[in-house]
């Protein structure tokens, strides 16, 4: 299975996708902890990157599909969380697959929930977990309860990141809806729910 996974930040794709890489051994690409993975190593590529970021801009096209490229050239299913963002992107992925997509899954959800699972949001800066304080909160607290790492906000779920991260996101990624609907490819998934109750969802839907 071939698949991409769109939709604003926050709402929920990567929760998603790693439940169906648990269940069904799709591998996830996640470009976000690809980039974050080279900026922890201090890579030139990471170097990069990390300047667009905090600034809660896109890190751009040929650095990313770079990454991506690599990642999936080896890979037969996938699915792929945060790529493509822009149709250049979009574009580019089409290129590269040496077998067609099989479903662009839009996770659909308001923008004040959006805001508020955000706001939550914490990370370990050591195993990537997810948590969110209401949501999903850590059952260790202020840490990790797979590795014990003290949890963190993550510097584009900042206020004012969020925004920007917003704004961006209407002008640049939102089109890709329009652009795999035409395709026949867009599958959509009411993401304003409960995470099991999502995946179900997504699950009737694939």
């Amino acid at each position: 299975m071939r698949l991409v996974f769109l939709g604003a930040p926050g709402a929920g794709k990567g929760t998603q996708a790693k439940r169906l890489e648990a269940e069904k051994g799709w591998t996830v690409v996640a470009t976000g902890d690809l980039l974050r993975a080279a900026i922890a190593q201090n890579t030139p590529l990471g170097q990069q990157a990390q300047a667009y970021i905090q600034r809660g801009e896109l890190v751009p096209d040929p650095l990313v599909n770079q990454i991506v490229a690599e990642r999936i050239a080896t890979l037969e299913s996938f699915i792929l969380d945060g790529y493509p963002r822009n149709l250049t992107q979009a574009e580019m992925l089409e290129s590269i697959l040496t077998q067609p997509l099989d479903a662009v899954i839009y996770f659909e959800i308001s923008e004040d929930a959006l805001i508020e699972r955000l706001g939550g949001r914490r990370v370990c800066p050591q195993c990537n977990a997810v948590y969110h304080i209401t949501a999903n909160p850590s059952k260790a607290g202020d840490q990790c309860e797979h590795c014990g790492a003290t949890l963190v906000t993550r510097e584009d779920d900042q206020p004012d990141t969020i925004r920007k991260r917003f704004q961006v996101y209407r002008e640049q990624t939102a089109p890709l809806i329009d652009y795999y609907r035409q395709r026949g490819l867009l599958r959509t998934v009411n993401a304003d729910a409960s995470p099991e109750e999502v995946y179900q969802r997504l699950l009737s839907v694939l």
